[in-house]
């Protein structure tokens, strides 16, 4: 594949936040894109995750303290770091590999990574809802310049975009036990501005973030605004990510799980486990925390490896406007409308172990003394999702040993606030454009 020649049909596998944003950014330059996926749209970690768009708080998850807490409390059942006893020899490699960068100076030249993303990921969900980038080639602007598509429950325009809106967090809030506990996400702050970054906040005292949210309790001692932050709905982007998808001519397949990606003369063929074949110019494999076992043979050698979060919705007495975070708990809460979002917990296990209650528990434990108004036992839509982690906290964006197989994934915590910018960068790559120079740094070989 060259530049004069771009692909004409991308198969993408995964209908994750990561997945489909690269298919809809592949539209945007004209290629026609079937996205598919053992389950459904959103079946993993992009259902259940907190929904955060925050620039301030997107950092890297190997920093020197996580491991220092995370020596003493990993093999804790109830601690927001688990890691069972039993762990098998590829999370031992990883768990090494993630050690030898819990380093300052590491976690410094990740952070300079980070830094350069900005706000650059935010602006990627503004071009999902305008429906188009400023880029659009001609060639995309002939094959969906207002034309008509039938997804199966009527027509739309083939540009639209996606409805659900992202939503202001002004400001995001943080509680914190203590001063002391306070110290430590101002200490990130300062880290994140010596790396070039910026961040706008402001102190509040217990009485002030109680006033702003009154279903805080007596256990929220001091607290932090964040400004320029944002969030979503997950289960409602998702859908309508999905159904701009489907509207600009994308068809998304369920139920097919793929076991084997061939590479011939022409193109690639992507087998799912009972025989089905999807022919394609390109594959982009976008399956999250299984990305490994689809790309190794094509010379990835990265471990990505399941963190994984969970999370429940409560109905507070006093519903809260903003989301919450208390950083020394590890506990992230959204507003979802009509219910609040409770997650948590960081889990390095297989990413198809079964639902683990007690890791619900200990959210719960760790979240009930910061809030007041909640019956902490009528919780619902208890969830687990596997964040795919890398080593060095960059995911793995790019092509492979071989120009028609690409990936997109490994972004740890972080794949639905840069999902729809992995696709931007993916997409341009994909075609023989020149992708932004941010994208250097994720390499899937290196």
């Amino acid at each position: 594949m060259n530049k004069t020649q771009p692909p004409e049909h991308v198969v993408v596998i995964g209908a994750g936040m990561v997945g489909l944003a690269t298919a809809w950014y592949l539209q945007d330059r004209g290629v026609r894109v079937t996205v598919v996926d053992r389950d459904g749209v959103a079946a993993g970690s992009s259902w259940g995750n907190a929904g955060w768009l925050t620039p301030a708080l997107t950092l890297p998850l190997s920093e020197p303290s996580v491991l220092t807490y995370g020596l003493k409390t990993m093999f804790d059942p109830a601690s927001p770091l688990y890691i069972p006893l039993s762990a098998k020899p590829s999370l031992i490699r990883f768990l090494l590999g993630f050690a030898r960068h819990c380093t300052p100076g590491k976690w410094r030249e990740a952070m300079a990574v980070f830094s350069e993303i900005g706000a650059t990921g935010l602006d990627a969900f503004d071009e999902l809802a305008e429906g188009s980038t400023l880029t659009r080639s001609a060639k995309s602007e002939a094959m969906l310049g207002g034309r008509e598509i039938s997804n199966g429950a009527g027509t739309a325009t083939a540009g639209a975009g996606v409805v659900e809106p992202t939503k202001p967090a002004e400001p995001f809030l943080t509680g914190f036990k203590s001063l002391k506990d306070r110290d430590g996400l101002l200490h990130e702050f300062e880290g994140i501005r010596a790396s070039g970054g910026e961040v706008e906040f402001d102190l509040m005292s217990a009485q002030e973030i109680r006033e702003m949210e009154p279903t805080l309790g007596d256990g929220v001692q001091a607290g932090v605004q964040i400004h320029n932050q944002r969030f979503i709905n997950p289960p409602k982007f998702m859908e309508s990510l999905a159904d701009s998808v489907i509207a600009r001519g994308g068809e998304i397949l369920t139920g097919f799980e793929v076991a084997d990606i061939r590479e011939h003369a022409t193109g690639v063929a992507v087998v799912d486990s009972s025989g089905r074949t999807q022919e394609g110019d390109s594959v982009v494999i976008a399956t999250g925390a299984w990305l490994g076992k689809l790309a190794r043979k094509f010379g990835v050698k990265r471990v990505v490896q399941a963190g994984r979060g969970y999370s429940f919705t409560v109905v507070p007495e006093v519903m809260p406007t903003h989301p919450i975070y208390f950083p020394a708990q590890r506990v992230a809460c959204t507003p979802l409308g009509d219910r609040f979002r409770i997650a948590g917990t960081m889990e390095f296990r297989d990413a198809d172990h079964k639902l683990e209650p007690k890791r619900i528990e200990a959210i719960v434990a760790a979240a009930s003394p910061m809030f007041t108004g909640i019956n902490w036992e009528d919780r619902q839509e208890e969830w687990v999702g596997s964040r795919p982690c890398t080593t060095d906290g960059l995911p793995l964006i790019g092509a492979t040993r071989s120009t028609r197989v690409h990936v997109a994934g490994g972004h740890g915590m972080w794949g639905v606030a840069l999902g729809p910018l992995t696709g931007k960068m993916l997409a341009a790559s994909i075609v023989g454009d020149e992708p932004p120079r941010l994208m250097r740094h994720f390499s899937p070989l290196r």
